[in-house]
C-alpha cells in the first residue's frame, strides 16, 4: 500500500513506537462482520461475538452475501463492526421513550440508521436523511427491508433541518470524512488522501454541525463519529461543538477487553488494537439554548381503503392511513402524524411509514414493504416457504410454478423469514419482488454459504 509521505509522517508523529504496527494493520485483510435483524432472526448466535454490539458478530471470511436470501430480506446487515459502537452511545446516554424523535444526518446506505431502528425497537421515529440524490434509493431499500415502520426517509441540506428548531431529541452525525480508517478497504481513499482534503473536510464538517446544531433540543444527544484519525476531523471538532455551539462532552463505560483508544474529546478504534477498520465517535450533551418548532395537531381523514386493511397489521390500531397519488395506502404512526407534516413543510421527505397495499379498483394488493414489515399479520396470509433455488428465483423476478400450493395471492418465505408477494395461478405464478431489488447476479449454490 502506497501511502503519502504526510500521512506517514503524522502517524510516526502520533504513534511513536506504535507506527510500524499500525502501517502494517492498515495493510491487512480487512474483517468482515454482519448484525443481525432479531425481530426477523430472533435468538439467532454466531461463535465470534462483536463485544460491543448485541447482534453483531464476525466471520471467519466474506461469503457472497447476494447470494442469500436471508440477506435480501432484510434479516442482517453487513456493517464494519467498530461503527457498531454506536450502540454503547445509545444506551448509555439516548434515554429512548415511546415519543423520542431522532435523525440520522448522513443515513446512506443505512448501516446506522437499521442499528437505530433495532435499538429504537418499534418506539419513537427515526428520521433518515441523505443529502445525495443518487444514495437515497439504497438508503430507501435497506430501511423497508429492516421492516420497521416508525421511519422517514429524507432527501435535504443539513440546514433545511435547522429550520426545525429542537424537533429532535437525538441526532447522529456520521459526517463525511478524509476516509483515512477504510484505507485497507478502499484504495481509492487512499489516493485521494491529501493534506489540504483533510483540512476542507474538517471545514465542511463544521458547516454541517453549526447547520444542523439547531434542531437538537436543548439536553438532546448528538453523536458524531467519523472514520478517520486526524485530530482536525476529529477531537478539533468535538471541542469546537462543546465551545463554539454549546455542549458538554459525555463519556462513554467501555470495558479495557475492547482495546478501545479513549481521548479528552472522544473514542478511537485502530486496526492494530481493535478488531475492526478505523473509526471516531464522540458523545455530546446539547447545553445550548434551544427553541422549540411548533408542531399544530392537525384533523386526520383516513380513506376508505384504510379500514379494509388494517387486518394484515398487528397494532394496527397505532397507525393512521393516507392515500397518495399513485393509490399506494401508506400506514403513519398517529402520535407522529403532526411531526412528518412539520417535516414535510421543511424538508423533501421521499418515504414516511409503511407502504400497505395498492389500490386497483375495489381490490387491495398487498405491498411489497408490508411483507418485510415488522407488524405484518402473517396469519392473515397462505404462507410458502422456498427452497434456495426457488427463492432465488423468486429475488431474480422469474415465475415460480408451485403446483402443490393454493391459487391466489401468497406470502412466501425463506427459513421462515418472508420474501414478499406471488399470485398463484396453478400453472404458473406472477410474482412481486421490486424491480429496483431484485437480484441480477446468477445463483450458483456452490457460492451459497448460509450463515444462519
Amino acid at each position: 500500500m502506497d501511502l503519502h509521505p504526510l500521512f506517514l509522517e503524522r502517524v510516526r508523529k502520533d504513534f511513536g513506537d506504535e507506527a510500524d504496527t499500525f502501517v502494517r494493520a492498515i495493510g491487512s485483510d480487512a474483517v468482515v462482520s454482519v448484525r443481525v435483524n432479531s425481530s426477523k432472526l430472533p435468538g439467532v448466535c454466531l461463535a465470534d461475538r462483536v463485544p460491543w454490539c448485541s447482534g453483531g458478530f464476525y466471520l471467519q471470511q466474506r461469503p457472497v452475501f447476494t447470494l442469500d436470501p436471508l440477506f435480501n430480506a432484510g434479516a442482517y446487515y453487513v456493517q464494519e463492526a467498530s461503527s457498531m459502537f454506536l450502540e454503547q452511545t445509545v444506551r448509555q446516554h439516548a434515554h429512548l421513550s415511546d415519543d423520542s424523535v431522532v435523525l440520522d444526518l448522513c443515513a446512506s446506505p443505512g448501516g446506522k440508521s437499521t442499528h437505530l431502528l433495532s435499538l429504537m425497537n418499534g418506539r419513537g421515529l427515526l428520521v433518515s436523511n441523505e443529502y445525495v440524490g443518487q444514495r437515497v434509493a439504497s438508503l430507501r431499500e435497506n430501511i423497508t427491508k429492516w421492516g420497521f415502520p416508525n421511519s422517514v426517509v429524507t432527501n435535504a441540506a443539513p440546514a433545511d433541518f435547522g429550520k426545525c428548531d429542537g424537533l429532535f431529541d437525538v441526532i447522529v452525525i456520521d459526517a463525511p470524512c478524509s476516509g483515512e480508517g477504510m484505507f485497507r478497504k478502499d484504495d481509492q481513499a487512499v489516493t485521494e488522501w491529501s493534506a489540504e482534503n483533510v483540512e476542507m473536510c474538517a471545514k465542511r464538517q463544521r458547516e454541517i454541525l453549526k447547520d444542523v446544531f439547531p434542531a437538537l433540543k436543548e439536553g438532546g444527544l448528538l453523536v458524531y463519529s467519523t472514520c478517520t484519525y486526524n485530530a482536525a476531523e476529529d477531537e478539533e471538532n468535538v471541542e469546537w461543538i462543546c465551545t463554539e455551539l454549546g455542549g458538554e462532552f459525555l463519556p462513554i463505560s467501555v470495558d479495557a477487553q475492547w482495546n478501545i483508544t479513549e481521548t479528552p474529546f472522544g473514542y478511537h478504534f485502530y486496526p492494530h488494537k481493535t478488531r475492526g477498520e478505523g473509526f471516531f465517535l464522540a458523545a455530546i450533551r446539547k447545553t445550548a439554548t434551544a427553541f422549540s418548532v411548533r408542531v399544530k395537531s392537525q384533523k386526520i381523514k383516513e380513506p376508505a381503503g384504510g379500514k379494509q386493511v388494517k387486518k394484515w397489521m398487528t397494532d394496527a390500531e397505532q397507525f393512521v392511513f393516507g392515500e397518495t397519488n399513485d393509490k399506494m395506502l401508506i400506514a403513519t404512526l398517529a402520535k407522529f402524524h403532526d411531526v412528518v407534516s412539520v417535516l414535510k413543510g421543511n424538508v423533501k421527505v421521499v418515504q414516511s411509514g409503511l407502504a400497505v397495499a395498492q389500490v386497483k379498483g375495489n381490490d387491495f394488493l398487498p405491498a411489497p414493504s408490508l411483507a418485510l414489515s415488522s407488524c405484518l399479520r402473517k396469519e392473515e396470509f397462505q404462507i410458502v416457504d422456498l427452497d434456495w433455488k426457488q427463492a432465488m428465483a423468486f429475488l431474480k423476478r422469474e415465475n415460480l410454478v408451485l403446483p402443490d400450493a393454493p391459487k391466489g395471492w401468497l406470502l412466501v418465505s425463506f427459513n421462515k423469514v418472508p420474501l414478499g408477494w406471488i399470485k398463484n395461478l396453478g400453472n404458473r405464478s406472477n410474482g412481486y419482488f421490486p424491480a429496483e431489488w431484485h437480484v441480477r447476479m446468477t445463483p450458483d449454490i456452490n457460492l451459497y454459504t448460509p450463515l444462519f
